[in-house]
Formats: structure tokens, sequence, C-alpha cells
């Protein structure tokens, strides 16, 4: 019974020697693991940080679905401060703040790996008119001002937009196999602050672009009268107001007055109370007055 006792007890030495062993190499085990990471993490960072992951100018910016606007103009739209670390750069964010100016309707932003850079698909909203603030551009601050207009109201510089071949073009009568239409800019002026009208121009061009009589010119300058310049004629509307949707209706029926009345005899179309339209004639200059007068 000695030599059993004596034996167990050196037995459970041994055991007890062993789980420390086991302990200790545990412990070891993930210690090491812990060093392998932490090193792994910190020559990711050091691999992150390096130049070749930076945004560095806007070039690395590749532009794709754009139409109108040129690359320059998208690129300048986008919320980046140069450089960026390409893993800093949270896409969908971006994409949203792009969809939030005037000219881009749908954003996609992609970063790419290999070479280091974005890719921003746009889808525009096409330009529809030109806006200036004046008739007459006396200084480079009002020349500044000129730029192209959506149908939102969103404003872009005069040279963000060009003129491109139309992609999805269907080829008429006449037109030459092989070619494409060209895409021009729309011609429509509006003159004015942009600030004046901006808040009413949704509305307004979507009244506007359902009509058949073309319009060429619309002056803002005098909030107190809207003018337009159309084919039958300059059009007065007096202030914007709920009545500007029924007198662009009743412009759109006015639009045999040509063959009526010589539009050179017009002095302008007074359309203030759309439900009494009136036409007001040229005044006579003093002279030819008193002849007539003389006459009758």
């Amino acid at each position: 019974m000695a030599s059993f006792g004596a034996v167990s007890q050196t037995e459970l030495g041994r055991r007890r020697q062993k789980l420390r062993q086991q302990r200790r190499a545990r412990l070891a085990a993930v210690v090491w693991q812990m060093l392998a990471a932490s090193a792994m993490a910190g020559g990711l960072l050091w691999w992150i940080a390096q130049p070749a992951w930076l945004i560095a100018r806007s070039e690395q910016v590749k532009v794709e679905g754009n139409q109108w606007l040129s690359d320059k103009a998208v690129r300048s739209l986008v919320p980046l401060s140069y450089p960026q670390s390409l893993w800093g750069i949270q896409p969908q964010a971006l994409a949203e703040k792009l969809e939030s100016t005037g000219p881009i309707a749908k954003a996609k932003v992609t970063r790419n790996l290999f070479p280091p850079s974005l890719t921003v698909e746009v889808a525009e909203r096409l330009p529809v008119a030109v806006a200036q603030p004046t008739a007459v551009l006396r200084s480079n601050s009002d020349k500044e001002k000129v730029g192209w207009l959506d149908a939102r109201g969103g404003w872009m510089p005069s040279d963000s937009y060009t003129a491109v071949r139309s992609q999805n073009s269907s080829i008429g009568p006449g037109s030459i196999p092989g070619t494409q239409p060209q895409r021009s800019l729309p011609t429509l002026k509006v003159i004015g602050p942009l600030e004046q009208y901006r808040a009413y121009w949704p509305k307004f061009y979507q009244g506007l672009s359902g009509l058949t009589v073309k319009v060429f010119e619309i002056n803002w300058q005098d909030p107190n009268n809207l003018i337009l310049k159309t084919e039958i004629g300059t059009v007065h509307l007096g202030p914007y107001s709920s009545k500007t949707a029924e007198q662009l209706k009743v412009l759109d029926r006015m639009r045999q007055l040509p063959k009526q009345l010589d539009s050179s005899k017009i002095a302008y179309i007074d359309l203030k109370n759309p439900a009494s339209p009136m036409v007001h004639l040229p005044e006579l200059p003093p002279s030819l007055e008193s002849s007539t007068r003389a006459q009758n």
C-alpha cells in the first residue's frame, strides 16, 4: 500500500508538470497569434497608406455615361479633396452627393485597385435652355453667370456641356447612310437673375415644353412682367402666378394668329388676363400720326 501511494504521488506530479507545460504552450501560441495578427494589421495599414493607393489628382477619376457634360464638369462635381486615400472613399456617399446636384440624375461610383482610381458612371439631366443674367453682358461677372439650365432648374457653367452625336438617333429621309445626326444644344434663352425664377422654373418649363408655338426667349428681368419672344410675336404675361399655366394654354390656342394678322403689325400680345387676351398695335410716330389726323 505504501508503494502504491508513492507511485500515485509520483504520477500525479508528472501529470501536474505536463499540464503546466501544456498551459505554457497554449499561452505561447496565443501570444504568437496576437503578434502575428498585429504584424499583419500593421503591414496592411502600411500597405494601404502607401502613395500608390492615393487618389492624388482629378485625372484618376474616370467618367462614363456622360453625353452632354464634359469629363471636367463631372469631375468638378465630385466632392473630393486631393490627395485622398482610395480606402477612405465611400462610393455610395459620393454617388448620393452627385445625385443631389442639378445636372446629375443618377450616379454610380466604383473603386478600382489596379491602377488606383475611381469610375463615376452618370446619367445626365439634359440642358433645355441658356441662362444669362442680363440681355447685354457688360461685365466679366455677367459673362461668368451665363450657363445652361436643365428642366429642374439645375445650372452649369457655359463650358460644361458639349454638342455630341446621338448614339440612338434614327436615320430619317435624306440622311446620309453611315452617319448620325448632330444633337445640338438648346437655343432657348432665359434672361434674368437665376435666383429670381429658379423656384418657378420646373413647373413653368413643364407648361412651356407642351406648346406647339415656338418660344425663342424668356425675359424674367422684371418680376412684374414676364415677356416671351415667340414665333407669333412678343407676349406679355405679367408676374408669374397661378394663372401662368392658363396663359400658356391661351398662347398655344393663338398659334393661327399670323394667318389673320401680319406679325409685323403687332407690337405685343397682352395675356395678363388670359380670359381676355389683347393684341397691341405699334404706336404711330408723332409726325405720321399728325399726318393721318390731317387727312381725316
